[in-house]
């Protein structure tokens, strides 16, 4: 019988025990590298991946942020360097260890971008992971300086908040308006007390005759760190912490007492003061990254509710044919086009512009979506009726596009871009969010062939008023109707759009709802320029296609687009927090363009209830998958 172990008795084999001996202590020098690695903090690096992107990790990590300078011009000998390097090191923590922003954030993220002063535009390129529904491009302008430092509070809070902007983007926004404040001052007060308390003890127990006290501030360091194991609030401390407070209070100011080696304890506060600062930027960089995340993840439930009726369709042995296929290729009827791969989003954005029509009976809604995810919302929209408006559902997949079908295939929304314009000259930084067309767009003469005007709307956009009119506007020759904004000029953007002829005072233009005008986006050939502008880039990945979609978005157009007012389509509702009501209620439709969609979490709270307003309800698929928005 065959067994696991054999036994042999012959004198060579009494030997045979070293090389597995020798295993089992290398198993144990390992073994012991685990504890080691907690002691030092090893284990709290910064993880690498987890990005929506294809770069490597390298190109997706945080920008590194320095620590704070003039702790090493302090000369030998000087304790009242020390202490005020104590009374320093302490406000500052205090401030840090509940959360909040430092008083002095600007020195966290002093990592101005070096530009070439003959240049008036310089990218900052930035590194953050960046969401697959937005990209960042960041812009300072060089201007001259006067020399002059303002010290008033107001410029410097408002000089932190633009280099947070321009470092993390809408987070900061995000994180000033949802901080919490958190009752821990009696934490914090330990943790100053301890951090002062070991900067001294290596120098303590160096000195002779001090074996007593040396002892008491372990055993005070001891209790501090066994209190501070288990508490990130007041009430997580135990009853005697005021006591223990006091104790090491009395135990410090011996040790100040005392003829330490100021330079030494110099050189540990420094280091501390290091550390924290790298704890510091951990929390944020780690917080900004899980946001980003959090933007561009969808919800689990709503990834629920995509499977959910795609099983429900594929279960359905009738399959669902569209009876108001004929009215594809209409040319009278008023046609909404939206791309979108959010079935709850392009439901909104249709029962809102259906309830606040007029006229519904000729309104048909062409929603464009891809393979993934088409027959769940064919199921959905069959299941849902929006008055007299039909729906139609289109996998772009499926069409036949001639010559662009290989290229272009895959599914693209309008993108998204965020563009800092910062002054050196002032503390002002202008920051716009940018939407413009996704690459599918420009197939819209290839996918409705026969249609002559179409509106087209984003999957983040709710209609407050009736569009009707919109059908009978007058576009003077144009192809795009669109909302322009003059904040921001195709002259600023000059490093983006290169050495292609173009207005510099022209004002960028903004998707979101747009009237194209199809006869003449073929009689100009729209589609072919865009295709002549793709062709000339290089390095063809997901990363730079997308980027492209700006600069060619606005050379194609130049002199084709329709000023419509920022009324018919008012922007901000996803990154800005101050927004006037007045103008909210009277505008005719809102954009949420930015990271903060309603749909998400993430969502400014204030804003939801006019996307809510247009929300299915009683859908028995949504509460089984617990979608509540």
């Amino acid at each position: 019988m065959k067994g696991f172990v054999t036994i042999s008795t012959s004198s060579p084999a009494k030997r045979r025990w070293r090389p597995p001996a020798a295993v089992v202590l290398v198993l144990v020098f390992f073994s012991l590298l685990v504890p080691l690695d907690f002691l030092f903090g090893l284990h709290r690096r910064f993880p690498a991946g987890y990005s929506s992107d294809d770069r490597p990790p390298s190109e997706i990590a945080f920008r590194h942020l320095g620590h704070l300078d003039g702790f090493n011009s302090f000369p030998q000998g000087e304790t009242s360097k020390i202490k005020k390097l104590v009374r320093r090191f302490g406000s500052s923590l205090s401030k840090n260890a509940s959360g909040n922003p430092r008083s002095k954030q600007g020195e966290i993220f002093n990592n101005k971008p070096i530009s070439n002063s003959n240049q008036q535009l310089a990218v900052v390129r930035k590194v953050l992971p960046v969401p697959s529904d937005s990209l960042s491009i960041s812009i300072m302008k060089l201007g001259g300086t006067d020399g002059k430092k303002s010290n008033t509070k107001d410029q410097k809070v408002e000089e932190v908040r633009n280099f947070c902007q321009l470092e993390l983007g809408s987070y900061c926004l995000w994180s000033i308006e949802n901080k919490k404040v958190m009752k821990d001052s009696m934490v914090r007060k330990l943790k100053d007390q301890l951090f002062v308390a070991r900067a001294y003890y290596p120098s303590l127990v160096k000195l002779h005759g001090q074996q007593n006290l040396s002892y008491d501030l372990k055993q005070n360091i001891q209790e501090h760190e066994h209190m501070l194991s288990d508490a990130i609030i007041d009430a997580d401390l135990p009853r005697s912490v005021k006591k223990n407070i006091h104790k090491m209070k009395l135990t410090i100011a011996k040790v100040k007492a005392c003829a330490v080696d100021c330079n030494n304890v110099h050189k540990k506060l420094s280091q501390i003061v290091d550390l924290t600062e790298d704890e510091a930027n951990f929390h944020m960089k780690q917080s900004a990254f899980l946001y980003h995340l959090g933007v561009q993840t969808m919800p689990k439930s709503f990834h629920c509710l995509s499977m959910r009726l795609t099983v429900e369709s594929f279960k359905l042995s009738t399959g669902f044919k569209n009876s108001h296929s004929n009215k594809l290729e209409v040319p009278k009827v008023m046609h909404y086009v939206i791309f979108s791969k959010n079935m709850i989003a392009a439901a909104v954005t249709i029962n809102s512009t259906v309830m606040n029509s007029e006229v519904n009976q000729n309104m048909v809604f062409h929603v464009v979506t891809d393979a993934q995810n088409y027959y769940a919302m064919k199921l959905w929209f069959a299941r849902n009726s929006y008055r007299d408006a039909e729906i139609i559902v289109i996998n772009l997949e499926q069409l036949n596009l001639g010559d662009h079908n290989s290229g272009l295939s895959k599914l693209s929304f309008s993108e998204e871009f965020r563009v800092s314009l910062y002054k050196t000259s002032q503390l002002e930084m202008n920051t716009e969010y940018i939407t413009t067309f996704g690459h599918s767009h420009f197939l819209l003469p290839e996918i409705f062939k026969n249609l002559k005007k179409v509106i087209v709307l984003d999957d983040d956009v709710v209609v407050q008023r009736d569009l009707s009119s919109l059908w009978n506007l007058n576009l003077e020759g144009k192809v795009n109707a669109a909302v322009e904004s003059c904040r921001l000029r195709l002259g600023q953007l000059k490093m983006h759009l290169g050495k292609n002829s173009y207005d510099p005072n022209s004002c960028i233009w903004m998707s979101g709802l747009n009237v194209i005008d199809l006869e003449k986006w073929r009689e100009h050939n729209v589609t072919d320029a865009y295709f002549q502008h793709l062709t000339s880039i290089e390095t063809k990945n997901e990363a730079t296609l997308r980027a492209a979609v700006l600069p060619i978005s606005f050379l194609v157009f130049q002199n084709l687009v329709y000023p419509l007012d920022e009324k018919w389509s008012f922007p901000g509702l996803g990154h800005n927090y101050d927004i006037n009501a007045d103008a909210m209620n009277n505008a005719i439709s809102l954009h949420y363009n930015g990271y903060m969609k309603p749909w998400l979490d993430l969502g400014i709270p204030k804003y939801k209830e006019y996307w809510k307003k247009f929300l299915t309800n009683d859908e028995r698929f949504m509460d089984e998958c617990n979608v509540n928005l």
